[in-house]
């Protein structure tokens, strides 16, 4: 019995890695889209939120059954739980990363983005996913641990982007819906950066059984 449920554990890892794994090449996808006007970025960055959004249906089916017929006890619980909240996250990058490429034509066309610090905090945003993802691989509290604080460097950037644009709008630039969508964007890369913390938290939790945010996690629903 044992060894079917770490069997069924290394699948749900593996499967968890590989939605992490399409969680980074969306977010890439939406980057290259802005910067590049790449129309098969944006198509892709569609396509990898539909394979992502299948992904969490499967892991979620997974883990139900590891619970129900596997009755996992203890640390084995907090794994599968810890997964199931996971998903949740990372199905919401996928969804704001397809939310990005949506509202991108109109700011790609007026050509602001060069006008921001809008590609590092979208790169800063990435790299707190990919640790995430590395955190729970490696069963690394101090890479989760640096994803948690790096959260600040980039919403330290989403306040820099922000500034930037309401001095533009200020200073009366030409189009200020392009610079309205652009905060849009914006924004999003931020909760992407919430989401990743969300994971990081979780690897904590699965680990340790302590949850950093008393009351558990915050919404993130939207």
């Amino acid at each position: 019995m044992r060894n079917k449920f770490d069997r069924q554990l290394s699948q749900l890892n593996a499967e968890l890695v590989t939605m992490g794994a399409l969680c980074e090449d969306a977010i890439r996808y939406a980057v290259k889209y802005l910067t590049d006007n790449d129309e098969s970025s944006k198509n892709a960055c569609v396509e990898a939120d539909r394979q992502i959004d299948k992904m969490e249906r499967d892991i979620e089916t997974l883990c139900i059954k590891l619970i129900l017929q596997q009755q996992p006890v203890a640390k084995d619980l907090r794994i599968v739980s810890a997964a199931l909240k996971m998903i949740s996250d990372m199905e919401r990058i996928g969804d704001q990363a397809s939310d990005i490429v949506e509202i991108a034509p109109y700011v790609v066309k007026k050509g602001t983005l060069g006008e921001t610090h809008i590609r590092e905090m979208a790169e800063a945003a990435i790299k707190m996913v990919t640790e995430s993802i590395e955190s729970f691989v490696k069963v690394n509290l101090d890479i989760a641990n640096l994803v948690i604080a790096n959260d600040d460097v980039v919403d330290g950037l989403f306040d820099k982007v922000k500034q930037e644009l309401i001095k533009s709008i200020a200073e009366g630039h030409s189009d200020a819906e392009a610079l309205l969508d652009l905060l849009m964007i914006a924004k999003y890369f931020e909760r992407i950066g919430d989401h990743a913390e969300n994971i990081a938290e979780w690897v904590i939790y699965s680990v340790t059984g302590e949850h950093r945010k008393e009351g558990g996690m915050n919404d993130l629903s939207c």
